[in-house]
């Protein structure tokens, strides 16, 4: 069960951070999987949430999503305790890329993309012109896909469709869990570059769980390496790419080290 002390429900004013949490454990059926997590993450930033299997990275993420309710510790997203209401998140500017894209292969890419915007924003003319927007400034590539249901895509274009369908939400946290889950590495870099340029241009927060560690430090400001369900390395995105010999030891939960 879920602890009823849990602090932080209902909502505030966000402070600094659009995620923070305190002493965070999160699990299921009341098992904790992370335990102790303390986590910023602020607009106009990438954090990277780095770790092995089984380190809790996608479980923190459904939590912060309002997929899971906290176990114990404190949690705000946008000033909010997630609670369960994803779908109230979703107004307030959450966006989920999950691991399996989320994506439906019977849908075209046009129809995703309408999805995300509302029937009724979509279909106005501003909508249709905001979708074709998008579209064109982050993945041109697929304004020639419009039509074509997604089943038929291949595994990059259909990341690119995720991302963006996230992207037309115009949210204020975007969260990607293994952005690079069988890519090709070149694909990987398109769509963590276009990662990089939303988070300045619209100052947009970024949290990203990603397995490629120094792929993902390349565009993430700040990093947490998860083992075991607890952080054991932290810091700047620079400090944790020049020491990859503490990295390695904090990947594989040897010591724990900030």
């Amino acid at each position: 069960m879920t602890d009823p002390n849990v602090t932080g429900r209902g909502c505030s004013a966000a402070g600094p951070g659009v995620i923070e949490t305190s002493g965070l454990a999160a699990g299921h059926a009341g098992l904790p999987v992370v335990r102790n997590l303390d986590l910023r993450v602020r607009r106009g930033e990438i954090v990277a949430l780095l770790g092995p299997n089984g380190a809790g990275k996608t479980t923190t993420l459904m939590t912060l999503a309002g997929l899971l309710p906290p176990i114990r510790g404190q949690v705000r997203v946008l000033g909010c305790a997630p609670g369960r209401h994803p779908h109230r998140l979703a107004r307030r500017g959450v966006a989920l890329v999950p691991e399996d894209r989320g994506l439906f292969p019977g849908l075209t890419v046009a129809e995703h993309l309408r999805l995300a915007r509302g029937r009724e924003a979509a279909n106005r003319a501003g909508g249709r012109r905001r979708v074709v927007a998008v579209v064109d400034e982050h993945f041109p590539e697929l304004r020639r896909l419009m039509n074509q249901p997604c089943g038929l895509l291949s595994g990059g274009e259909q990341q690119m469709l995720a991302v963006c369908r996230a992207l037309a939400t115009d949210p204020v946290l975007l969260m990607v869990d293994e952005m690079s889950l069988g890519l090709a590495p070149k694909v990987a870099h398109r769509l963590l570059s276009v990662l990089r340029r939303v988070a300045v241009e619209r100052e947009m927060a970024v949290l990203l769980v990603e397995q490629h560690v120094h792929l993902a430090l390349e565009v993430a400001d700040r990093g947490y390496v998860l083992s075991h369900g607890e952080v054991v390395m932290q810091g700047q995105a620079s400090y944790l790419r020049d020491n990859r010999g503490l990295l390695a030891s904090a990947y594989l939960g040897g010591t724990a080290l900030t």
